[in-house]
């Protein structure tokens, strides 16, 4: 199977350089897109709005009965009696004159257009993809002598299809909507078809093998991937290298901005969804929006069922001293059930033409159950001989969440294009509780007489808010240069109270104080930024930016000590306030010719420890894995380069090379130290996070995007890439450089009879751990174990591994409304997880599967209806689809 893939591998990025295909045509090749002009019409000398100014667009049109060509109205309006006007439903393509009157004033007309005519000549000319002169269709023509009672044409709908990868100077932006394998899934199975991106069998995300931070709309979010429906996910960007006016968090690891869906269009419109997977379970869904006049309504909901299936074996030997070790040997059945809703709500409110306000809602609510069995094998070894225990734990854990969220925004637009003021408010909380019972037969052997039952409780809950308060102000000084400055605040409060506690044969409880705690936990980041972008000639391209921030945080932790004989309870606060550090970025673009691009880029960022990472706690929840966090980490620093070349090659064949480098200071890695157990005192062994001397990691990553036919698209990745972590104290082991690689491609095929199909493959070749787990944030209420083992510490790899995906879609009725989609994951059975971990103290090999050849059928309807008599009304307005989301792009 792996020669197999290897081939296919091999066979498509074969295709994706030969590859030779047709050019030109409309974007997407459907319908012309439309857009609108919009402006203000003032008196040139007091500067006040003119109101009932006649405002019309004209075009000249070849006349086939006369055989001459002759001025025609394409739109007109009269001013409102603030002077706004907007003319809507304007084809894309063409020149047309705007001619402006009123009584009193003198006739004024000038040449306007929406696409750059001339530079679509130059992209044609050179087979590039001229989609991106269609991203923006709505110009601010500004402050002119004078608005209308509309005269709108019908709208025209966009039937074709945004570019699966545009790139800009600081993010790829990936359109996912039409993503087919991921219907009826969440985020994670969205994610695992972008390229640059790696997601393991738990749905763990990686951006260039180390954990990026997740936003969502351009904020970071307490939600979880696996609550993120995939149908309610226009876009992913993938910014590598953030820039000056991003959050600086995330060190190494850069951002993934999930963009939700939102329409703004007249009228109303939706959709409707349901589907079933191999095991029973359903999901279902909804969208609707509703534009009338000033507002726009918008509101979606998911319901979805889940049934996952992992096994796992463990295989550890442990070195207590030089003559004494245990062997483990532990079998796993994972079986997770439970279901998760998500609703979203909002409305925007067009106040006049530039100013609009925004306003939103989400919320999540979800409960799961595991079941875990597992079959643990002791042998000790020691100078005396050799003793064995078998131990057979059920672990019946069952939680629930709840996430509520809000946002409040504002966008004013100056008159200028591109000027504009942004002003946002976000607020974000969860909460989850969390039950376990865990029962522990002991034997001498499998299969003999019971010489032990150990039951035992845990219980969890806590909170996780998130408050953002964010402005942002765009100018564009020249035509060639621009400015923007932003401030920003947020606030993390987490809360956390974990209890175990030993089941007594009457049913009671007796909590064990020195195993539970009460934490809570307070962050706060205080940002500024600026930047300034410019050009010099024709070709060369800047952008300067300084981002300043300072963040604190502070914790206290209840939990009990030994006293003795006794224990008493105790408590202890701590807080570290960092003073404010500067994050310069620097970015510059160089256009070799038509066809050829070129960009350097560099920006310094942090990653401040998380909140398990500080956790002063030991975790004693499953007596196999220990773990504590550390509250003396200090925030690790990284500089990061990186090189891009991009090359428009004939026959619609695009391919980016990207070559970077990363340099961290103060890396948190994983430390392990040996400890007695204050229940027991036993020799344990106890997982904690330590700042190690330094690190780097370099790469050269492929994106190659061919059309090979009219019917085949084709998107490869190639990432190779190496990596290393120095420690200065020579009593702790480290792993070696290694260089490893990671390669995905996404085929979409374009079939008969109203069929598409999408067949993706990945392979990651071995590959070492990343050293500090996962940097984004974690909710109060953990509970460690269940069962599953530690699977990394600064020494340690994971085995190659590869799979392939495929989704069959097919269209019905009129218009193509309807759909039905079949998608189906690890089709070959071939996702393995596959680890080694070691230390001076132990070995340790984990092997998992999950959710092998996983199958689901989706079925969805689309419905709307354009309703133009909504335009009647004099004072009313068109929409303002020009308007940048203020969340999105975390401006």
């Amino acid at each position: 199977m792996k020669q197999l893939l290897l081939t296919f591998i091999a066979l498509t990025l074969a295709a994706a350089v030969m590859a030779q295909g047709p050019g030109g045509g409309r974007p997407g090749g459907g319908q012309m897109p439309t857009g609108s002009f919009y402006g203000k019409i003032v008196d040139s000398i007091t500067g006040k709005p003119i109101d009932a100014a006649s405002v019309q667009l004209l075009q000249q049109k070849f006349d086939s009965v006369t055989k001459t060509r002759s001025e025609v109205i394409v739109g007109g309006m009269l001013t409102q009696s603030n002077g706004d006007f907007r003319i809507e439903g304007i084809p894309a393509m063409g020149r047309y004159k705007l001619t402006i009157s009123a009584i009193g004033f003198k006739t004024s007309e000038q040449t306007v257009g929406l696409v750059d005519m001339a530079a679509m000549q130059r992209m044609r000319a050179n087979n590039q993809d001229v989609s991106s002169l269609f991203s923006q269709l709505d110009k601010d023509l500004g402050n002119i002598k004078l608005k209308i009672d509309e005269q709108l044409l019908n709208n025209v709908t966009v039937t074709g299809s945004k570019p699966l990868v545009q790139l800009g100077i600081d993010r790829k932006i990936y359109n996912v909507e039409k993503d087919l394998s991921a219907a009826g899934g969440t985020a994670t199975d969205i994610l695992k078809n972008v390229p640059s991106l790696n997601v393991d069998i738990d749905g763990n995300v990686l951006l260039r093998n180390a954990s990026p931070q997740i936003f969502v709309d351009g904020r970071p979010t307490t939600l979880t991937l696996e609550q993120i429906p995939a149908d309610q996910i226009q876009s992913v960007e993938v910014i590598t290298n953030p820039s000056a006016k991003f959050d600086a968090s995330g060190g190494t690891a850069g951002i993934l901005n999930i963009v939700l869906k939102k329409a703004r269009r007249v009228g109303y419109n939706g959709n409707v969804r349901a589907g079933v997977d191999m095991r029973g379970r359903v999901n279902a869904g909804g969208d609707i929006n509703v534009r009338q006049g000033k507002v726009n309504v918008f509101a979606n909901a998911n319901f979805g069922q889940r049934k996952s299936i992992s096994d796992g074996t463990t295989d550890r030997s442990t070195y207590l001293s030089a003559d004494t070790t245990l062997i483990l040997r532990q079998h796993d059945r994972n079986i997770n059930r439970g279901f998760f809703a998500f609703g979203r709500v909002g409305m925007d409110y067009f106040l006049d033409n530039r100013n609009t306000f925004t306003i939103s809602g989400t919320a999540v609510r979800g409960q799961f159950k595991t079941n875990v069995n597992s079959d643990i094998f002791v042998d000790s070894s020691f100078p005396s001989g050799i003793s064995s225990a078998y131990t057979k734990r059920l672990s019946n854990s069952e939680g629930n969440f709840r996430n509520l969220g809000g946002a409040l925004s504002y966008l004013h637009n100056f008159p200028k294009s591109g000027h504009q003021l942004t002003a946002d408010v976000n607020v974000n909380k969860s909460r989850n509780n969390n039950e376990n019972i865990l029962n522990n037969d002991i034997y001498a052997v499998a299969g003999g007489p019971k010489t032990g039952l150990y039951r035992q409780l845990q219980t969890g809950k806590g909170t996780n808010g998130q408050f953002t308060i964010q402005t942002d102000y765009t100018n564009p000084l020249t035509a060639n240069s621009k400015m923007e400055l932003g401030a920003r605040m947020s606030q993390r409060d987490v809360n956390s109270r974990n209890d175990i506690g030993v089941i007594n044969p009457d049913g009671s409880v007796t909590v064990l104080p020195p195993l539970s705690s009460n934490y809570s936990y307070t962050d706060r980041v205080y940002a500024g930024y600026g930047t300034y972008s410019g050009k010099m000639g024709e070709r060369f391209g800047y952008q300067l930016g300084l981002r300043l921030e300072s963040s604190d945080y502070s914790g206290t932790v209840h939990t009990s000590v030994r006293d003795g004989s006794a224990f008493k309870d105790t408590s202890s606060t701590y807080s570290i306030s960092y003073p404010v550090s500067l994050f310069p970025s620097v970015f510059l673009s160089q256009k070799l010719n038509n066809t050829t691009d070129l960009q350097l880029n560099y920006s310094r960022r942090i990653n401040r420890p998380n909140f398990f990472q500080l956790f002063p706690f030991t975790d004693y929840s499953d007596s196999l894995n220990l773990n504590r966090g550390n509250p003396n980490l200090r925030p690790e620093f990284t500089n990061s380069f990186e090189l891009s070349y991009s090359k428009t090659l004939p026959k619609n064949t695009s391919l980016l090379i990207s070559a970077y480098y990363k340099r961290t200071t103060d890396l948190i890695t994983r430390y392990q130290s040996r400890e007695k157990n204050p229940i027991t005192d036993s020799l344990v062994f106890v997982n904690t996070y330590i700042n190690a001397n330094s690190s780097f990691v370099g790469g050269l990553e492929f994106i190659v995007k061919n059309k090979i036919t009219k019917w085949w698209d084709l998107t490869t990745n190639l990432n190779v890439y190496t990596s290393k972590i120095n420690i200065d104290d020579e009593t702790i082991a480290t792993a070696g450089q290694i260089y490893s690689w990671f390669a995905k491609i996404n085929n979409s095929f374009k079939l008969p009879y109203n069929f598409s199909m999408q067949l993706t493959g990945d392979y990651t070749s071995r590959t070492v751990l990343a050293p500090g787990g996962s940097s984004s944030s974690g909710g109060g209420g953990r509970m460690g174990g269940f069962g599953q083992v530690s699977s990394g510490n600064a020494q340690g790899y994971s085995k190659p591994t590869y799979g392939v995906d495929a989704a069959l879609k097919y269209e019905f009725m009129k218009n193509k409304v309807a759909s039905l989609t079949l998608s189906a994951s690890d089709i070959f059975r071939t996702r393995v997880s596959d680890i080694y971990t070691m230390s001076e103290s132990f070995d340790q090999h984990v092997v998992r599967v999950r959710d092998q050849q996983f199958f689901r059928l989706n079925f969805s309807y689309r419905f709307g209806k354009f309703d133009m008599s909504l335009f009647k009304r004099k004072n009313t307005r068109g929409d303002q689809e020009n308007m940048q989301n203020s969340m999105q792009g975390a401006q």
